[in-house]
């Protein structure tokens, strides 16, 4: 047995090596050594803003765009029909974030032609990249933040109150923006369990009414609502009411 297992051994090693000499492997080494002009010092420090920025992506996404409202509002609706694990958590974030990119594209398609298109042509630098890639994002933003939270973190910085839109810090709208798509979410979900609530009440009254009082209103109704938001087009209608209400 032994020595088949080393003729096996000794077969492959010519294999493998007829593999090595036709198919070469990639090197990938990081190096740190001196710049030899301005130029590349420049390049290792967008480079390194790149990274950066790509660690905080997840927050960004979260909290800069629409993604906030959309799940949280579709975490309601499942709560609302009473599934707490259908549809699946995976399922609804992945919906979000689709939903998240049809509402954010005529923003992203702005960043694109205004800021990363002429610095990837080498128009313009890398900080006047970033100066145009901030507008249709703080526009965006503005347009979905209550004045009253905009001007309650405006008190809360201390700081002279801004003569125009594009004079407003960032962490100020940042944070007003995100207060006001929790509070957009809310009353959304409030109205979403309204109907909902209805078809329970209905289903424990008749259930009482009929003397049965032991079976649980929640395994009747649970399907009478998924009858009716199922008829009703219940995914379509929220999907269009949540991404009309960012245009």
């Amino acid at each position: 047995m032994n020595r088949w297992v080393w003729v096996i051994v000794l077969g492959l090693v010519p294999l493998a090596l007829m593999a090595q000499e036709t198919v070469p492997l990639p090197r990938v080494s990081v190096e740190v050594g001196n710049a030899r002009n301005p130029q590349e010092v420049s390049t290792s420090l967008q480079i390194l803003a790149l990274l950066t920025l790509l660690s905080v992506a997840p927050s960004i996404l979260l909290m800069m765009t629409a993604f906030t409202r959309i799940v949280i509002v579709l975490s309601f609706l499942k709560s609302a029909l009473g599934t707490p694990n259908i549809p699946p958590n995976p399922v609804l974030i992945g919906l979000s974030l689709f939903l998240t990119f049809y509402v954010m594209a005529p923003t992203l398609d702005e960043i694109n032609r205004t800021a990363l298109e002429p610095y990837m042509r080498q128009e313009i630098t890398f900080q006047e990249a970033t100066q145009r890639a901030q507008k249709p994002v703080r526009a965006f933003m503005l347009r979905q933040t209550y004045t009253e939270d905009l001007n309650l973190f405006i008190r809360l910085s201390k700081q002279p109150a801004p003569r125009t839109a594009d004079e407003l810090p960032l962490t100020t709208l940042i944070p007003a923006f995100i207060l006001s798509e929790l509070k957009t979410a809310f009353l959304i979900g409030f109205y979403i369990f309204i109907p909902f609530l209805i078809i329970d009440l209905i289903v424990a009254s008749i259930l009482l009414s009929m003397g049965m009082m032991m079976l649980p209103p929640v395994i009747v109704s649970l399907p009478a609502k998924l009858l009716v938001f199922t008829l009703a087009n219940g995914w379509g209608i929220l999907a269009q009411a949540l991404v009309q209400g960012f245009r």
